[in-house]
C-alpha cells in the first residue's frame, strides 16, 4: 500500500513539474461578418496570456504570420488581423468587379495550436487553407519555433550546430524514406528540388516524436502529391541540435 501511494505521489509531482514548464494560453477567435457573396475568413490560435517577454514574442510572431498569409500583396501594410481580413475582402471585391463572370467566393481558414512545449522550446503550428479561385485552394502548414529562455523566435538555421553537416544527414534519411537510391540525384524519382539540390524545408517543428520537416505543396513536389513530411526521432538527431529538448 505504501509503495502504491509513493508511486502515485511521484506521478503527481512529475505531472506538476511538467505543467509548470508550460505557459498559459487562451484561444483567439476571429470570423468575418456574414454577408452575401463575401469571402469567409475564420481564424483561431492560442494567444499566450502569461505575463512574460516570451509571450509578447509568440503573440507578435503569430499575428505577423497570419497577416502575411491573408495579405498576399506586400505593398499593402496592415498591423492587425482584423485589418488584414478586411483587405482580403477588398481584394475579393476588386476581383469580382473586374471578372464578374468568374466570381467564386474566396475563403481563408487558419487554425493554430501549440504543437510542442518544454522548458526550453515552443513550436506553434498554423494550418492554413486559402481559396481565391481556380481549380482548388491552397493548404499549408507553418511552424513557428521559440526559445523560451531567450524570449526569441528561432530561425531554421539556428536549430543546428552545423547546418551543412546536418543537411547531408537529412538527405540520406529523406532518400531512404522516399526510396531514392543514395547514388542518384534528389530529383531522380520525380521530386522538384531547385537545381536538383537537396535543401531544408521552410517549415521545421518540434514534436513529441521528433523534429519534423514538412515540404508544403509546390515546395518540392506537385500539388496533387500533397505535403512531404519526414520526422527524425530525437535519439538520432540530438547530436546535431543546438537547441536541447527534454525528450
Amino acid at each position: 500500500m505504501k509503495t502504491k501511494l509513493f508511486i502515485l505521489l511521484s506521478l503527481i509531482i512529475i505531472t506538476g513539474c511538467e505543467d509548470s514548464d508550460k505557459l498559459a494560453y487562451e484561444t483567439f477567435n476571429f470570423s468575418s461578418e456574414k454577408c452575401a457573396n463575401c469571402p469567409e475568413v475564420s481564424i483561431s490560435f492560442p494567444k499566450c496570456t502569461t505575463a512574460t517577454k516570451i509571450s509578447e514574442t509568440i503573440n507578435t510572431s503569430i499575428q505577423e504570420e497570419i497577416i502575411s498569409q491573408l495579405n498576399y500583396e506586400d505593398e499593402i501594410e496592415t498591423n492587425s488581423i482584423e485589418k488584414a481580413a478586411n483587405t482580403f475582402k477588398e481584394k475579393f471585391t476588386e476581383f469580382s468587379q473586374k471578372f464578374p463572370d468568374e466570381t467564386v467566393s474566396w475563403e481563408a481558414t487558419i487554425k493554430g495550436s501549440v504543437l510542442y512545449e518544454d522548458m526550453n522550446t515552443i513550436t506553434i503550428e498554423l494550418n492554413t487553407y486559402i481559396f481565391t479561385g481556380g481549380a482548388h485552394g491552397y493548404t499549408s502548414i507553418t511552424y513557428l519555433n521559440f526559445d523560451k529562455k531567450k524570449s526569441t523566435e528561432l530561425e531554421n538555421w539556428e536549430l543546428f550546430k552545423d547546418k551543412d553537416l546536418f543537411l547531408a544527414f537529412l538527405e540520406t534519411k529523406f532518400k531512404i524514406q522516399e526510396n531514392i537510391p543514395q547514388d542518384k540525384s534528389i530529383n531522380s524519382t520525380g521530386f522538384m528540388f531547385e537545381n536538383d539540390t537537396f535543401h531544408l524545408p521552410e517549415n521545421i517543428g518540434f514534436t513529441k516524436k521528433g523534429l519534423q520537416f514538412i515540404y508544403n505543396p509546390y515546395e518540392v513536389a506537385s500539388y496533387v502529391d500533397g505535403p512531404v513530411t519526414i520526422t527524425i526521432p530525437y535519439n538520432q538527431i540530438n547530436s546535431y541540435l543546438s537547441v536541447k529538448t527534454k525528450n
